[in-house]
């Protein structure tokens, strides 16, 4: 149930946040698969959910974005 709430609030987040901004989001998340991966090989790791959610926060931004670009062309 919290998880939902989390997800629900990063998502309000998002949506408030400036289309510029959405590449320094997408960055973040792609470091954080790298990084997974990389220490994966070194060392057991104890959060296994990190690709998972980073992908999901990947999709979730472009999706506003598509949203945006597609409300942005109905206007005109």
């Amino acid at each position: 149930m919290a998880d939902s709430k989390k997800t629900k609030q990063r998502l309000i987040d998002l949506r408030a946040t400036e289309t510029p901004a959405f590449g320094a989001v997408i960055r973040d998340a792609e470091k954080r698969i790298y990084q997974f991966h990389k220490d994966k090989v070194s060392k057991p790791q104890q959060d296994v959910k990190v690709v998972r959610t980073a992908r999901k926060e990947i999709a979730r931004v472009l999706t506003i974005k598509r949203e945006r670009e597609l409300a942005a062309e109905a206007k005109n």
